[in-house]
C-alpha cells in the first residue's frame, strides 16, 4: 500500500510500486495544473505529475445515493495541494456567500464539451449536511472540524454513455481544511470518501476502475471522479485524465468568487 503524502506542492514525485500500465512507465501524464491565469501569466501550462494509487475496493457500512451497501472509493487518486491563484479566497471569511446550484451547475455547466467528449448533467445535489453525503468516520470528523458548510455534487454522463463522471465541491472554512480533506481522500488512509450520485437512466457509477483528482481552489476542494461506464479499466490513465478535465469545467464559478474578492478580472479562467 502506498502511504498518503502531503508534499505541499502540486508536483509530487512518482509513487513507488508497479504501474497500472507498464507500457506507460516513464511517460508524463497529461493532467495539467491550473490555467496560465493561475500561474500568474506563465507562458505555458505545466504538466502535473500524476500519482496512481491502486487498492482493493473497500467494503463497509452506509449506502451511496443509489442504495448500494458498498462504500465506494476511486481506484486511482491524485491530489493537488498547490492552490496558486486563489490566495484571495484561502479563507471563507473573504467569500462568505454560500454556493448555489444555479451558480455552479447551470448554463454552460449543463453541457460540457471538449474535443471528442461531450457530457450532460444528469443530476445534482447540494447539501449543508456534509456527513450525509460522505462515508467514513475520519473523513466525516475532519469535514466537521474544518467547517464543511456545503457539499455540492453533479453527476455527468457522456452523450454516447461510454463515460460517467462526478463533479464535487466541498466548501470548507480554509485552505488548510482543503488540504487535510485531500489527504483524507487518499485510499491508503481508509478515512472515507464522498458518496457518488447515481441517477436513474445513467450507467451506474462506482463499479470497477475509477480515477479521481482533487484540486485546491482557495477554501474549496474541487474533486472530479470519472470512469468508463461499467468500470472497465481504461487503455491508459491519460484517458481518465482527459475525461476529468472536461468534468472539472464547472469549477470556473470559483473565478467569479476571486473577482468579487478583488483578486481577479473577469470571472473566467482563460
Amino acid at each position: 500500500m502506498i502511504e498518503a503524502r502531503d508534499t505541499g506542492s502540486p508536483e509530487t514525485a512518482p509513487a513507488k510500486g508497479k504501474d497500472f500500465w507498464p507500457a506507460d512507465a516513464g511517460k508524463p501524464a497529461r493532467r495539467r495544473l491550473p490555467s496560465p491565469k493561475v500561474l500568474y501569466g506563465a507562458g505555458a501550462v505545466v504538466a502535473a505529475a500524476v500519482i496512481a494509487v491502486a487498492a482493493v475496493l473497500v467494503l463497509g457500512g452506509g449506502d451511496d445515493e443509489g442504495g448500494s451497501a458498498k462504500t465506494i472509493a476511486p481506484t486511482a487518486y491524485t491530489p493537488d495541494f498547490g492552490g496558486e491563484g486563489f490566495a484571495k479566497i484561502a479563507s471563507r471569511d473573504a467569500d462568505k456567500r454560500p454556493v448555489t446550484e444555479a451558480e455552479a451547475l447551470s448554463g454552460d455547466a449543463k453541457t460540457l464539451t471538449s474535443g471528442k467528449y461531450s457530457f450532460r448533467l444528469a443530476a445534482s445535489n447540494l447539501t449543508s449536511d456534509c456527513k450525509s453525503a460522505s462515508w467514513g468516520a475520519r473523513l466525516q470528523g475532519d469535514l466537521a472540524k474544518f467547517g464543511c458548510s456545503q457539499l455540492l455534487r453533479g453527476a455527468y454522463v457522456s452523450s454516447d454513455k461510454k463515460y460517467v463522471g462526478q463533479f464535487i465541491v466541498i466548501n470548507l472554512v480554509s485552505e488548510e481544511g482543503v488540504k487535510q480533506i485531500q489527504r483524507d481522500l487518499d485510499r491508503a488512509t481508509g478515512a472515507g470518501w464522498v458518496k457518488p450520485l447515481n441517477p436513474p437512466g445513467v450507467p451506474r457509477f462506482g463499479a470497477g476502475f475509477s480515477a479521481a483528482y482533487a484540486r485546491t481552489y482557495g477554501h474549496y476542494a474541487v474533486v472530479t471522479w470519472v470512469e468508463r461506464a461499467g468500470g472497465a479499466q481504461p487503455a491508459s490513465l491519460n484517458e481518465m485524465i482527459d475525461v476529468s478535465l472536461v468534468i472539472e469545467k464547472p469549477a470556473d464559478f470559483v473565478w467569479g468568487r476571486v473577482d468579487l474578492s478583488g483578486g481577479g478580472k473577469n470571472g473566467k479562467r482563460p
